[in-house]
């Protein structure tokens, strides 16, 4: 059939002839673009434990492969993926490098309590299946705007993405200075201790010093807390160098106070998202009076069920079989973002929201808490 605007055109005839001499396009290119959307940002990953390496007494490293010995989806140093296990998930950071495509290494390190990371400590073994989310996360390098000399700070298995970026700088002969100050609870605890300081001896921009809190008779390097006073004598100058920070909870506003008084602009420190506030209370737009302990009605997909206002909603909705996308568990990916439609809830400030989100109702499960009786449309 000729378009309408086709006359308007001089040689329109002879174009439309010319389309209609051309054989049939049977292809079916929805198919395709899904071929290429599935390799490249697969929302499930089926994958095998190909090995268990013993790091320390309380981590291990898993090494993935596809069932199928094909390529995993690329990714950056950095990222991390989504492990599911027992109705719910938990992120954790790719380990090795980028330029071996064939694996992913996720190093876990034991959890007092932990729901998936005791789990996988303690059970999975070789041959073992687990299932995944694609790589995501924005916490890693972006040599426009975080230039070629930069700092790590990281707090015990917070090393993971820095080992990946380490590894990364290694595997492609990348033109970065790369300086890890690793803190670690003690000598014998420390994560991939031998290959960093193997890599770093081989290659002179790299540079690594291991700070343990609580040493043994026989460790001679430095000790304590990552303190301004000890980052400015490892690390030297800041200057303009960006600096990344990775590690439990904890490690964050200290490390962020610590870079504060050394002077350092919080726009050249990135922090990795790392699970919803250990006291949501602390924060101080907590509303004065509510009290966590006590419990209030969750509504969801038609159901009603009981929970502390002190607990992520996203917790109470696994518990209860109510299971929204979830990914990075720190309000930073949005795939849990649920409505509220009755009630109020406390927004963590780690909520990466939207600027509308306020206005229509929106949060993040994963770092909301239901200060009254909610209504939720998930």
């Amino acid at each position: 059939m000729k378009h309408p605007l086709a006359p308007l055109f001089d040689g329109h005839d002879d174009v439309q002839a010319e389309i209609d001499r051309r054989p049939a396009d049977t292809a079916d290119h929805a198919a395709a673009a899904r071929r290429v959307v599935d390799a490249y940002h697969p929302g499930r990953l089926t994958l095998t434990v190909s090995a268990v390496v013993a790091e320390t007494a309380s981590a291990v490293t898993l090494r993935l492969r596809r069932p199928d010995g094909a390529d995993l989806p690329p990714f950056l140093a950095g990222q991390y993926v989504a492990v599911y296990a027992d109705g719910t998930n938990r992120p954790y950071a790719i380990s090795s490098s980028p330029a071996r495509p064939g694996h992913w290494d996720l190093t876990v390190r034991r959890v007092p309590g932990g729901r998936i990371s005791n789990h996988l400590v303690d059970t999975v073994t070789a041959g073992d299946t687990v299932t995944t989310t694609g790589p995501l996360g924005t916490f890693h390098h972006n040599p426009l705007f975080h230039g070629d000399d930069v700092v790590f700070l990281a707090g015990g298995s917070g090393v993971a993405p820095a080992m990946s970026m380490v590894r990364d700088i290694v595997d492609h002969a990348l033109d970065r200075r790369f300086h890890l100050v690793h803190g670690s609870r003690s000598d014998d605890d420390v994560l991939f201790r031998d290959e960093l300081d193997g890599l770093a001896a081989d290659h002179p921009n790299i540079r690594v010093d291991h700070v343990v809190a609580d040493p043994g008779p026989h460790w001679a390097g430095p000790t304590g807390l990552l303190t301004a006073s000890l980052i400015k004598t490892l690390a030297g100058p800041l200057d303009g160098r960006m600096v990344y920070v990775c590690g439990p909870q904890a490690l964050y506003p200290y490390a962020l106070a610590q870079l504060a008084e050394l002077g350092h602009p919080a726009r050249r420190i990135r922090f990795e998202a790392n699970g919803a506030p250990a006291d949501p209370t602390a924060q101080p737009h907590w509303p004065t009076g509510t009290a966590p302990d006590t419990d209030v009605t969750v509504t969801a997909r038609g159901r009603a069920f009981r929970t502390r206002r002190g607990r992520p909603l996203l917790d109470a909705l696994e518990d209860e079989g109510v299971r929204p996308e979830a990914a990075c568990r720190s309000g930073e990916c949005g795939l849990c973002r649920v409505r509220v439609v009755k009630g109020s809830v406390h927004t963590a400030e780690e909520a990466r929201l939207r600027l509308s989100d306020e206005r229509f109702g929106y949060t993040h499960a994963c770092v909301a808490y239901p200060l009254t009786d909610v209504e939720l449309d998930v």
